[in-house]
């Protein structure tokens, strides 16, 4: 029976299975329950290699059919998938005539439905409230990211292949294609987490994953005063520079935590105002009411219909918005942000990857150049400092916490460099008991900037 189902399955000739009387198994009960348990433990019995093929076979035929049916495949419900998927393996099973009786069907189906209708290994660990982000290279090493630290868990995978048909599972309703002559995807899960997947041959060690959770409640200001990203004294800051509509720039390295902080410092927008953030990813959640969402598109065949972030900052000028967020300014888009911060749209925003604020600005004068900036460095810095009121620096310390380290002011042009100045900045010191406390030092009286000059810091 082995051998036969091999040759079926690799596509040999096979003659068709002779009729039989169900085979009789003695001191087994009747009844249906019984019957399917010595099924399931008979398949599990059978050669393994023989079995992972059959329902490897029944995966990519139910894949094929996911991926053309895309959305609305998206739109069935538990009960509807699994007739869905038990009617397409019996479909495939008894036309192949693969000799499997009917519990044994059952048992594929079955075993494909637990796969297909979640995300298999990943289940537990994308339900798990406490992890941020779950990274795959290859089978055997998983590793998760909680509240900022990172962990090794056990493999869950039984090999490569497996990996890639849950992946394939996963983007297949996104209408996403991932295969040899599409290696790479970047893609947005119904959740709203974001998933990168890069396979052979540009991943060598096999299928790699990335995945970083979206928060169905977003953190808040007073949540992140709780978790000790900030403190009252800093919170009151930044709440006044928003509504005195400063320019602000929230810098980090990556994993920081610089899109929960661009979420609550527009958290304090007065509720009046329109807003529009662009992003390539949707990923803010503003807590306000007038908010139109933009999002980049990536192009098709050769680039294709590309719409890029700098197109739609371009267009959101024409749409009368009172302010614009840039979810992150990493392209040419840099030169039309500044030119909306400096032209009436005061109050903008965006997050930039930066150690420093000085790297902060260097990168903003980099990109510039990479835009085609006309101009020389001067202009180009007084630029800069004109539409740029405030850097808000985010960390995250050896320990895993997120910390505001400092926030700085731009305070002009001296010596043909821009002029920054810190009021806050993050000291670490020792408590009673030895142990670690933050502590945010004011480092001037006031502000220069007339926009907050009349907010005492110390």
């Amino acid at each position: 029976m082995v051998q036969q189902m091999s040759d079926i399955i690799f596509g040999q000739e096979a003659p068709p299975p002779k009729p039989s009387e169900p085979e009789h198994i003695e001191g087994a009960e009747s009844n249906a329950a019984e019957d399917l348990q010595f099924a399931t433990a008979k398949v599990s019995d059978m050669d393994s290699a023989v079995l992972a093929d059959v329902k490897e076979m029944a995966h990519e035929h139910i894949l094929a059919i996911i991926e053309k049916k895309g959305a609305t495949f998206a739109k069935m419900d538990n009960s509807a998938l699994e007739k869905f998927i038990q009617g397409e393996v019996q479909s495939l099973i008894y036309g192949k005539q693969i000799p499997l009786n009917d519990s044994e069907v059952t048992f594929v189906a079955d075993s494909l439905y637990k796969e297909i209708a979640g995300f298999g290994p990943l289940e537990d660990l994308l339900a798990d409230p406490n992890v941020e982000d779950v990274m795959i290279n290859g089978f055997k090493d998983v590793y998760v990211s909680k509240m900022g630290r990172m962990e090794r868990v056990q493999a869950r995978f039984v090999d490569n292949a497996h990996l890639l048909r849950i992946v394939r599972r996963i983007l297949a309703p996104l209408g996403r294609r991932l295969d040899e002559s599409s290696p790479m995807v970047d893609a947005r899960l119904p959740d709203g987490s974001r998933i990168n997947v890069i396979i052979s041959p540009l991943a060598r060690d096999g299928v790699v994953v990335s995945i970083r959770k979206f928060r169905s409640i977003p953190l808040r200001a007073d949540d992140l005063m709780g978790l000790g990203t900030f403190d009252a004294r800093v919170y009151e800051l930044m709440q006044e520079a928003v509504r005195k509509r400063c320019n602000l720039v929230v810098s980090g390295a990556t994993s920081t935590g610089k899109t929960s902080m661009l979420n609550v410092l527009a958290e304090f927008i007065p509720p009046g105002e329109r807003l529009i953030t662009i992003e390539d990813t949707a990923e803010l959640q503003l807590n306000h009411h007038h908010v139109v969402r933009l999002e980049s598109r990536p192009g098709g065949h050769e680039g294709a219909g590309a719409i890029s972030i700098r197109d739609l900052v371009k267009n959101s000028l024409r749409m009368r918005p009172d302010r614009v967020v840039v979810g992150e300014v990493r392209g040419a888009e840099v030169l039309d942000m500044l030119q909306a911060m400096s032209t009436g749209h005061d109050g903008s925003m965006g997050t930039i990857h930066a150690s420093t604020p000085r790297d902060c600005l260097h990168r903003l004068e980099m990109l510039s150049g990479f835009a085609g900036f006309t101009g020389n460095e001067m202009s180009l810095r007084r630029q800069i400092a004109s539409a740029l009121d405030l850097i808000v620096q985010i960390v995250r310390l050896p320990s895993g916490k997120r910390r505001i380290y400092s926030i700085t002011e731009v305070a002009g042009i001296v010596d043909d460099n821009i002029l920054l100045q810190d009021l806050y900045r993050h000291e670490s010191r020792l408590g009673p008991d030895g142990q670690e406390l933050d502590n945010w030092v004011p480092v001037v009286p006031y502000p220069k900037n007339p926009k907050i000059s009349h907010i005492r810091l110390t």
